[in-house]
């Protein structure tokens, strides 16, 4: 931040990890999908995760880097935990265990826990998708997506 008081210029993130050549826009459905199945949402072809959810951080096709920021995917995995609980909720309060038997509600919420814990990774992934969107959508300068143009030192504007 120094070298900017200066007249020098901020260090972009991800800015020398670059993979070659540029990537065709995604479209989002497309980005969605691959960070559901735990690909990069920008290329498809680079892991999110190694093992089952341990972040690489940066694709290693691409060179894109997931979460620029850490905690930027923090609201969309709290939403995203919280929807599956939820289904657990509404078994409850609607008092469908008490239709089906105890030994029924006990195997419904013991199917939406492993659901929950099975799921996790993927619905981490999504979170990384949402904010790949949401970086292509409203771009800072300073965050470089692989392969996209930016029109910097515009003057006039």
């Amino acid at each position: 931040m120094a070298d900017v008081a200066r007249g020098g210029r901020e260090a972009v993130v991800g800015g020398s990890q670059r993979g070659p050549g540029p990537v065709a826009q995604v479209r989002p459905l497309t980005a969605l999908t691959r960070g559901f199945l735990k690909r990069c949402p920008h290329c498809g072809r680079g892991p999110i995760y190694t093992g089952w959810a341990h972040e690489v951080g940066t694709c290693p096709a691409c060179g894109l880097v997931y979460e620029p920021t850490e905690g930027d995917t923090w609201a969309f995995t709290i939403i995203g935990d919280r929807i599956p609980v939820a289904a657990g909720i509404i078994v409850v309060y609607f008092e469908l265990g008490s239709r089906l038997g105890p030994a029924s509600l006990f195997a419904v919420m013991a199917a939406l826990a492993l659901l929950l814990l099975w799921t996790a990774p993927n619905r981490w992934g999504l979170g990384i998708a949402l904010l790949y969107l949401q970086r292509v959508w409203w771009p800072d300068p300073l965050d470089r997506i692989p392969g996209q143009e930016r029109h910097e030192g515009r003057e006039g504007h």
